[in-house]
């Protein structure tokens, strides 16, 4: 489960994937053989979500990692860099950021 609370001690990627519908659930179905095959295997891996839009033309993934280095070890792993390449080839482009958690804001309103 992700740990969304300002103070996470680890590292948070949200990488946006720009897709067509025609290509939206080649590279869903990717992503999700990538995470459960070799991602969520990784040292460091915390969790993650995959998100669709509704017109089908973006992807983002969001996770989690102990650190930062933890991710770009992941990265650099042969089968993630095979896979990657792959990805990026179905892809108009993909944009991996590395975030700090400013805020949570519950149902009432509470920042925490």
């Amino acid at each position: 489960m992700p740990d969304i609370r300002p103070g996470f001690d680890g590292q948070t990627v949200i990488c946006t994937f720009e897709v067509t519908p025609g290509t939206v659930q080649d590279v869903l179905d990717a992503l999700q053989d990538a995470y459960r095959q070799v991602i969520s295997r990784q040292p460091g891996y915390v969790a993650g979500a995959i998100h669709v839009n509704d017109a089908q033309t973006r992807i983002a993934t969001y996770s989690q990692w102990r650190a930062r280095g933890d991710y770009q070890a992941m990265l650099r792993t042969p089968e993630m860099r095979e896979r990657n390449r792959a990805i990026h080839a179905m892809c108009k482009s993909f944009e991996p950021v590395m975030y700090e958690v400013a805020s949570v804001h519950d149902s009432g309103g509470q920042m925490h």
